[in-house]
């Protein structure tokens, strides 16, 4: 009897703390910003920053941030958790010939991709699929992904077959989506004079090295314009959550949006098409603390579209991400 191939899916994000407290967010910045993929300033110097001034100082704020957007437990991870046990039902229903596990995991905090990967090498895999959920690729986000995978694979005798979905910035069905999503919420809610398409942002440095974060960003909100028949002045793309004093790619979320409203843009919409998944970013920076800038600068509408999170276009959207792995490990391991 022919056995069926086990095959592990990794659903990955890049994580969030514990708990909206100070102790937990001090713990995952600790962890998230040792990383030298997010910054990469020398080490040594880094490190006397980082203890010396961020982690003494930044957990009290960001905790105080979380705890306005905290539910049950992060939204992120609230929202990750959903969207697997989506994609967990579709793909087992779709592929009964293989032994197959759909898995949450994060790059920093819990479930920590290590702890997956051990769970992996404790019952060896015929086949593993990464799937990060970072639409545009970026050596500060799903590198370190790639990091993991390759730490773990040097340690591994019995190896298995392995797929990585790089990104998938321009795939019509994600543009799609994203586009869809823009008419939902203005279908109920109106459309704004301006939409803005606003993603988290990278030092301007890395992108001078080779970074393609940002330009596959351009590339995206070109493409989601164009889908939404927008005309150049209708919308604008920007960069958000900058952090310490070099120098970001621009433009900037916060500026461009305070020259709006002093220039006389009374109504904006904003979506942050970087995102799969709602959190800190975008439920406190973008929804709260850049509508208040907006309003106070002068504008009189200011309104957060939500990230694709669980909706059905999404997750069919990354299913079939998967199905082109899965028919491929198919065709490997069951060809007649």
């Amino acid at each position: 009897m022919v056995s069926k191939p086990k095959v592990t899916v990794m659903v990955a994000n890049l994580g969030t703390p514990d708990a909206a407290t100070a102790p937990a967010v001090r713990q995952f910045l600790k962890v998230f910003l040792s990383d030298p993929r997010v910054i990469e300033i020398p080490q040594v110097l880094w490190k006397v920053i980082l203890y010396a001034f961020v982690l003494p100082l930044r957990p009290k704020r960001v905790a105080h941030a979380y705890a306005q957007v905290w539910r049950q437990d992060s939204p992120m991870r609230e929202i990750l958790f959903e969207q697997v046990r989506i994609l967990k039902q579709k793909m087992q229903s779709e592929y009964p010939h293989l032994e197959l596990q759909v898995v949450p995991a994060m790059t920093y905090g819990k479930p920590n991709i290590q702890s997956v990967l051990a769970d992996c090498a404790a019952e060896p895999q015929d086949h593993l699929i990464l799937l990060p959920l970072f639409p545009q690729y970026s050596a500060t986000s799903t590198a370190p992904l790639y990091d993991h995978l390759a730490r773990w694979v040097m340690q591994q005798r019995n190896l298995p077959g392995l797929s990585i979905v790089r990104d998938y910035y321009q795939h019509p069905l994600y543009i799609r989506a994203l586009a869809q999503s823009v008419r939902d919420y203005q279908t109920q809610h109106g459309q704004a004079e301006k939409l803005l398409m606003s993603f988290h942002g990278i030092p301007q440095p890395y992108e001078d090295k080779g970074d393609p974060y940002a330009q596959r960003c351009r590339v995206t909100a070109q493409l989601l314009a164009t889908e939404l028949g927008l005309s150049e002045q209708q919308w604008a793309i920007s960069f958000q959550s900058r952090f310490g004093k070099q120098e970001w790619v621009k433009p900037y979320t916060d500026v461009l949006l305070e020259d709006w409203a002093k220039n006389g843009v009374k109504s904006v919409q904003v979506l942050s098409p970087a995102f799969s998944a709602d959190c800190l970013e975008t439920l406190e920076e973008l929804a709260l603390q850049n509508a208040e800038l907006f309003l106070q600068a002068g504008g009189q509408a200011y309104a957060y579209i939500p990230a694709l999170n669980s909706r059905e276009d999404h997750l069919e959207f990354l299913a079939d991400l998967l199905r082109i792995q899965l028919d491929a490990v198919t065709r490997t391991f069951l060809a007649h």
